[in-house]
């Protein structure tokens, strides 16, 4: 699966890897799980295995398959774009073989005009592999974790241990306050409230402690949404105008 996206902070998402598992409450209602099941049941080999049945949704089971088969796709796209790398899945969970990571890292390498975004829920096996692979530092490579309570503030202090490279943080889905959250030497914020069914709330003041401490640190700030089961009906408006910053020195051209 890859393509034009509507994510509002990227242009194109890249999936060479499909298969997920439920690390902590921010994956409760991944929308990638629904997707995986619209997939599946179309008997799409790369998903066909990704998710099983539990009560009324679909959750994964597990399984993580590679596709060599994309990786040439960034390579075919001539016109510079943002590319959220892995948006239905993540690149460093376990089970991902090191030297398919070492593949996606050539391609990224070989392409160089786009900019790809790498987010990841284990930003430990991230700095690991970065580090036994000597994969080399490419600056149209942003990597980030997720963080969606103060209890995951940890995951920040791993992906800053990781030296070079554009580092980015996605607090969404925001599910509680990250009051007091160290942003230093993290260029980039992005904050959303969950969307689809069973969304739970954000709160505004939770919204209110990053946009404080970017403005501290010289994070740039991206406003995605308020989310809830209309994301559209809430929209993106935050402070009274929309926020779709980038890190300065990495706007594309």
């Amino acid at each position: 699966m890859a393509g034009l996206s509507d994510i509002e902070w990227t242009d194109a998402t890249w999936n060479p890897v499909t298969g997920c598992k439920i690390l902590s409450p921010g994956c409760t209602n991944c929308y990638a799980m629904r997707m995986a099941a619209r997939l599946q049941a179309m008997q799409h080999k790369n998903y066909v295995g990704s998710v099983r049945k539990s009560g009324a949704k679909f959750v994964w089971t597990g399984q993580v398959k590679t596709v060599d088969e994309s990786l040439l796709i960034p390579i075919s796209w001539r016109k510079s774009r943002r590319i959220f790398v892995n948006s239905m899945s993540d690149l460093f969970q376990d089970g991902v073989p090191d030297e398919f990571i070492r593949k996606v890292w050539t391609t990224m390498e070989t392409a160089h005009w786009h900019h790809y975004q790498i987010l990841t829920k284990r930003p430990d096996n991230m700095r690991r592999v970065i580090k036994e692979l000597d994969l080399p530092f490419l600056p149209q490579v942003w990597i980030g974790t997720s963080v969606e309570s103060a209890e995951y503030n940890s995951r920040i202090d791993h992906l800053r241990q990781i030296p070079n490279f554009i580092k980015f943080i996605s607090f969404e889905p925001l599910l509680a306050s990250v009051k007091g959250t160290n942003l230093t030497n993290i260029d980039w914020a992005i904050v959303g409230g969950e969307s689809g069914p069973k969304s739970r709330p954000i709160k505004e003041e939770w919204v209110d402690e990053i946009k404080d401490a970017c403005d501290e640190q010289g994070t740039a700030f991206f406003f995605k949404q308020w989310g809830g089961t209309n994301k559209k009906v809430t929209g993106r408006e935050y402070r009274g105008r929309t926020w779709d910053e980038y890190p300065v020195d990495q706007q594309l051209v």
